[in-house]
């Protein structure tokens, strides 16, 4: 169809469309950008320019439009052909109105996108995939991957590609052995997998061993030892093991896979029923893996055989590894060795007392050190033996028992240990008395725990002390440990003060802490040396405030301390009740009395004291862009005794703060600035007016927040660019705020549209490289607006210049001078008239000179004619 055609048809469309949705589609004639599908029917309508000057009758197209993109006489802009947005993605044009063929307005600039559509379905680049995985290989780590690719704009979701398993063959047990990663394409084991992929049966060869066919045949009559003695070509079983054998060897995966998997690809992410899709085979052939962990390995201890010992065997995969063994712990003993075969050995015997396991780490490397089969770990455990003693905690084991305890009473546990392994009967310990005196069975021990019980009600008076010997056994060994069990006097007796009352004290309100008011002592008449006799001191009564408390050394003796500072002002004095008790409880029937109790009557002093802060600590924190005058904090401090404070401030170099001295308000007085100063101190006094040296300091700590009050800026604004050799130019930016005002930033080409001449791509967070697409075919300085945005999105657009240039071998640009070809007739003629001039004028001086140089020759020789006559 002709453009004339389409030219026709053009209204006919507008007028079946009865101009519905195409009122967004006119407008005056000014710089625009449009969106048009790719593969859109024509002719297509795209947009209508109207020109504001009267008589307008035409208008013309320049740019890329090529024949695609046409412009009628009203100024409808149309399609003529289909777009392809795989062939451009877009188009820069420009449209001017005319009258009778002369511009009258413009040109404007209009780019035209091209939008993708779905219209390529994606296609993998093989469309069969060979693989090999090695048996126990670990889950999702690939050991293999598919690709695709569409044609679609890869930042639409029509390139949006996403791999799945379609199916695996064969699948006998309904079990997936293998998965895809969704994204990437990486196909791995799963946790099924790794378990039951197995390998074709196959002949297993030592290092160095050959594998010809000779070596097959002994391998043959090792395993099957023929009893006849049949040729092996003529031996159907060495026939059948042999062809088994080849097959493994020269396994071919796209021939003669083990499973094959097929495996899908989908644009639209996958997500769209209408998602196009493409598919491919992998063919798997799994192989045997000989480099499998033998651990964990136990070993006894102290196991009696000739050192170096063999423990435990490794094989790589690789033939000509080469095996090195460290140990894990990096510890100072490592009693362990490996040969060149995999031999891992045992050097001397081990102690499991001393180390219970080690975790040695085998390498399988090539000769240049490179690794070959993944590092391995394997654990060699310490087997215990009873070899160690039941030992006693302690030299003697003392306790002590009340006389009249009930028969049954728990005394103690007699506590011991044995350094075999606990989880074992070598460290299974029974407890058995051997002997105690002076009497016998007068005490049991549970032969389990150790517990130690009384047989009998025990007095005092009988005996004071009880010495018990006890065996203490495991399966091979015993030991004896010492148990000393101490008769204690009944608590019969109540502890004494010696004064009821201790009568009235004064303190003075700065008495400092830790001061001693007084001394009390009090007695107990019970057996010395026991708990029924120690006497703890406690205050009961008039000490809400724990303001004071008492020390003692259990013996009678107790100091009553300040241990807070006194306030007159909220306690001007203090009526304390004190207890003298036993830790031990008293005998039945026994109860604490007055005659174990006494009263302290203390009375504290006022003594004028500096103002006092209501917080130990003051914290602001505050936007940057607070305004002058705002109230940042109110200082709040007060006189113990009442009297009128005052406040000041010390340490704003800045003056940024104001206090107000009556009411400790603190305010702002100028800009703040996070830039200049992120925090600071200033310290705040309170004083009493009446007496300004009792005072009381506190600081202020002030932080500022930030704002996002700065723009990322260029740190350079300019650059070159040698044609011969051009380099992408660096570009950084740099903006004073913190986190989350500053960087990351964000680079863009203004209206983030892409650029015919510049491709843009970011670096890091704060620099970018800008690439130079298209060469110019003369020397030119580019105005490149490249916008810079920070973390939270504001940012303003740069003007970065860029000289593309001829350089010199230095780098640096060069400039031909300036040749104007282009001169006008008149300026000619005056260059012609005036080289003539010059010309005619140097003619004459130099016809000037000969004649004068001549008239001189001829003096001369008339002179020398003279003098010889």
């Amino acid at each position: 169809m002709t453009p004339m055609v389409h030219l026709l048809l053009l209204p006919l469309l507008l007028s079946i469309a009865g101009g519905r949705g195409l009122e967004d589609k006119k407008g005056p004639l000014e710089n625009k950008v449009l969106d048009v599908p790719e593969e859109t029917p024509v002719p297509y309508p795209i947009y209508q320019f109207q020109s504001s000057h009267q008589g307008v009758n035409g208008f013309r197209l320049s740019g890329e439009e090529g024949e695609a993109i046409m412009i009628s006489d009203d100024g409808w802009l149309y399609l003529e052909q289909p777009l392809d947005w795989a062939q451009n993605d877009h188009y820069l044009i420009g449209v001017e109105a005319l009258v009778d063929s002369e511009v009258v307005e413009g040109p404007v600039s209009v780019t035209i996108n091209v939008l993708d559509v779905n219209n390529h379905a994606p296609s993998f680049n093989q469309t069969d995939y060979a693989a090999m995985v090695r048996e126990n290989s670990p889950a999702d780590v690939p050991f293999t991957r598919v690709f695709a690719s569409d044609r679609d704009d890869p930042e639409s979701p029509n390139a949006h590609l996403r791999y799945s398993l379609v199916n695996q063959i064969p699948n006998r047990q309904n079990t997936l052995l293998f998965q895809i990663n969704p994204v990437t394409g990486e196909i791995s084991t799963t946790q099924e997998g790794e378990q039951m992929l197995k390998a074709r049966e196959g002949i297993q060869y030592a290092r160095g061993e050959d594998h010809s066919s000779e070596a097959l045949k002994r391998k043959f009559d090792e395993y099957c030892s023929p009893t006849e003695d049949i040729p092996y070509e003529h031996n159907p079983f060495y026939n059948c093991v042999e062809r088994a054998e080849m097959r493994r060897r020269n396994v071919d995966p796209l021939e003669d896979p083990d499973f094959t998997l097929i495996v899908r690809v989908q644009d639209l992410g996958g997500a769209s029923e209408n998602a196009l899709s493409g598919n491919t085979r992998v063919n798997i052939v799994v192989q045997q893996n000989l480099w499998f962990n033998p651990g964990p390995i136990t070993v006894k201890e102290h196991f009696a055989t000739t050192y170096p010992m063999v423990i435990a065997k490794v094989q790589s995969n690789e033939p000509s590894a080469v095996y090195r063994l460290v140990q894990k712990e990096r510890e100072l003993k490592f009693p362990f060795s490996i040969t060149e075969d995999g031999d891992i050995q045992l050097t001397e015997e081990l102690d499991r007392e001393e180390k219970d396991m080690y975790i040695l780490v085998v390498f399988a490397e090539d000769y240049l050190g490179n690794e070959v089969d993944p590092p391995m770990e394997i654990q060699v455990v310490a087997e215990d033996v009873n070899d160690n003693p039941p030992m006693c905690v302690e030299e003697e084991s003392v306790f002590e028992v009340q006389e009249n305890e009930p028969v049954g009473s728990q005394i103690g546990q007699l506590v011991a240990h044995d350094a075999d392994d606990a989880g074992t009967t070598n460290a299974l310990l029974t407890y058995t008395i051997l002997s105690q005196h002076p009497a016998a069975n007068t005490f049991f021990i549970d032969e389990a725990s150790g517990h130690i019980q009384t047989g009998r009600m025990l007095q005092r008076k009988d005996a004071a002390e009880y010495h018990l010997t006890v065996t203490v056994s495991d399966p091979g060994f015993s030991t004896q440990c010492k148990v000393l069990i101490k008769v204690i006097d009944i608590n019969n007796e109540l502890p004494l003060f010696e004064k009821n009352d201790y009568g009235s004290h004064t303190l003075a309100e700065d008495t400092p802490v830790g001061h001693t008011v007084l001394t009390l002592k009090a007695t107990d008449a019970d057996d010395p040396g026991s708990g029924s006799s120690l006497i703890e001191f406690h205050i009961s009564a008039g000490n809400d405030d724990k303001v004071f408390a008492i020390e003692t050394d259990g013996n009678g003796e107790g100091r009553l301390v300040v241990v807070k500072p006194l306030d007159f002002e909220s306690s001007p004095s203090h009526q304390l009740k004190i207890d003298a008790r036993n830790p031990e409880p008293l005998m039945k029937g026994l109860e604490y009395g007055s005659e174990s109790s006494t009263s302290v009557s203390l009375s504290v002093t006022d003594v004028d004291e500096a103002p006092e802060f209501s917080l130990d600590v003051l914290d602001v924190t505050v936007p940057e862009d607070t305004s002058a005058g705002t109230l940042l904090l109110t200082v709040e401090a007060k006189d113990p005794e009442g009297k009128e404070i005052g406040f000041k401030m010390d340490g704003d170099t800045r003056g940024w703060l104001e206090i107000d001295a009556a009411t400790g308000e603190i305010k702002t007085k100028a800009k703040l600035d996070r830039e200049t100063l992120e925090a600071f101190e200033v310290t705040v006094t309170a004083f009493e007016k009446a007496n300004p040296e009792k005072s009381s300091e506190r600081v202020v700590s002030v932080r500022l927040l930030d704002v996002n009050d700065n723009i990322p800026m260029l740190k350079e604004n300019q650059a070159f660019i040698c044609v011969k050799k051009p380099q992408p130019v660096l570009i950084h930016a740099h903006d004073p705020d913190s986190a989350p005002f500053s960087q990351p930033f964000t680079f863009s080409l203004a209206q983030g549209k892409k650029s015919p001449n510049w491709d843009l791509r970011t670096i890091d967070a704060t620099s970018a490289k800008l690439i130079l697409k298209k060469t110019p075919t003369e020397d030119k300085t580019f105005r490149v607006p490249i916008t810079i945005t920070d973390n939270a999105g504001m940012g303003v657009t740069h003007t970065f210049n860029v000289k593309v240039c001829n350089c010199t071998e230095l780098g640096y640009c060069y400039t031909a001078p300036e040749v104007h070809s282009k001169v006008g007739l008149g300026a000619t003629i005056g260059i012609l008239a005036g080289t003539l001039g010059f010309v005619v004028l140097v003619f004459i001086i130099y016809v000037n000179r000969i004649n004068k140089n001549n008239k001189k020759k001829a003096l001369a020789e008339e002179a020398d004619t003279d003098g010889m006559l």
